[in-house]
């Protein structure tokens, strides 16, 4: 290439371009890379957060709950909702334009004739950023799998694996062993290896076993309990009496839980500090997780888009039901196991608005085939509507909707951050 990129979108853009794959397994090319670029630890501690669902959310507890103790905290995500730089944070703050068309600069410099994904791109920028960026501990988000994710280059001081469902499978295996197998490599021998999953695979165990990590199982070796005025979490002697978290779904107790064993594993490496914990729990944040926008109607936004997070989201429906209706705008990619999504929320839907995201991206769904795809989830009697956008879909939730119901977007990333712009604008026209 005679001339670099100028802007982050223009990088973005070019990186598309640079692999013929958008998605290629392998630590091959990446750690080559890596090593051109010297290697440099990303910071003294590093803890990588895999799974299935609930890896954002343990990301967002374990960087609230360190940076509450005074740690000096980088957060890797993926993917993002509304800007690119929301997948690269330093100390709270997602990271400029300038700083990553730096990084890409310098990897591009590296990488000579290697050819890198979209992701690998993004993954080797955080870890630079990371390295110059004077960090207490760095936390890295697995992208797909674990073994063979572009983070799984890093040899992480401990590891969590938050859930296992069935997702992935054209990559990662047909059933929960299999993927529990591909996500158990991002364990190490002797390290701290954290499963939040009190009901994990045995593929998953047998291979931490075999690995030989130190691991640390939810409801064998911590648990958590809900009391009156919140909730405790146990590990042996150590009691830790916490408030209710922000994040609203059941599950983030579980996802919490996890996070505070990744911090109660490091000990003495990352102090252990029960006050910075419980501010941290109060205080994680999370975009389109159980969002919720004020108004009428109300709008929650959710990523919801494999069985496993749908059930999670049908109970907590469940938990907190909508005066009138629920409204459900739902859009997916094709291969998602959109019938099984449906089918753990038909008896929380009283209407379904199939939103099409074939302009998103090229796995998106037309509402069409989405349609085909959802089969007999739900009753025949329940109302649905096919539209072009996730914004049309929902333009026309909310003006069929009455006192008391709510709007809920969920399915996919392709879903959420349309949802969210829409929330914001209904917002900005309400203030104006």
């Amino acid at each position: 290439m005679s001339e670099l990129p100028r802007t982050l979108n223009d990088w973005l853009d070019y990186q598309m371009r640079v692999h013929p794959n958008a998605i290629e397994l392998g630590l091959d090319r990446v750690r080559e890379v890596w090593r051109r670029l010297g290697a440099p630890a990303p910071a003294p501690v590093v803890i990588t957060v895999g799974g299935t669902n609930g890896k954002g959310s343990t990301v967002a507890f374990l960087e609230a709950m360190l940076e509450a103790g005074g740690q000096r905290v980088g957060a890797f995500t993926s993917p993002h909702l509304l800007r690119y730089n929301e997948r690269v944070r330093v100390a709270g703050h997602d990271a400029d334009d300038e700083t990553l068309v730096a990084a890409f600069a310098r990897i591009e410099e590296a990488r000579g004739d290697i050819p890198l994904t979209y992701f690998e791109y993004g993954t080797l920028a955080a870890l630079w950023i990371f390295a110059h960026g004077h960090l207490d501990v760095a936390v890295l988000e697995v992208g797909l799998g674990g073994r063979l994710d572009a983070v799984n280059l890093i040899d992480a001081h401990a590891a969590v694996v938050t859930t296992i469902d069935l997702d992935h499978q054209d990559w990662l295996g047909d059933d929960r062993d299999s993927i529990g197998r591909e996500k158990a490599g991002i364990f190490r021998s002797g390290r701290p290896a954290i499963v939040g999953d009190p009901e994990s695979p045995d593929g998953l165990l047998a291979e931490a076993r075999r690995i030989g990590a130190d691991l640390r199982i939810a409801g064998r070796d911590f648990a958590f309990e809900r009391d009156v005025s919140g909730w405790r979490w146990r590990s042996g002697d150590t009691v830790i009496v916490l408030p209710m978290p922000q994040l609203a779904a059941p599950c983030q107790l579980a996802n919490a839980s996890a996070a505070i064993a990744v911090l109660h594993a490091l000990r003495p490496q990352v102090e252990w500090n029960p006050q910075a914990i419980a501010r941290g729990v109060a205080q994680a944040r999370v975009g389109a997780r159980l969002q919720r926008f004020a108004g009428t109607p109300e709008i929650v936004v959710d990523v919801a888009h494999n069985p496993q997070a749908a059930r999670a989201l049908a109970e907590w429906l469940r938990v907190e039901p909508a005066p009138g209706r629920t409204l459900a705008v739902f859009g997916a990619l094709g291969d998602k196991d959109v019938h099984g999504v449906a089918a753990a929320l038909a008896g929380s839907i009283d209407a379904w608005f199939l939103a099409g995201l074939e302009h998103d991206s090229p796995r998106g769904l037309a509402a069409a085939d989405l349609r085909s795809a959802i089969g007999d989830a739900f009753h025949a009697e329940t109302p649905w509507s096919a539209h072009a956008d996730v914004a049309k879909a929902l333009a026309q939730a909310c003006a069929e909707a009455r006192a008391g119901d709510r709007v809920l977007a969920f399915g996919s990333f392709f879903v959420a951050a349309p949802a969210l712009r829409f929330a914001a604008s209904r917002i900005a026209r309400r203030v104006g």
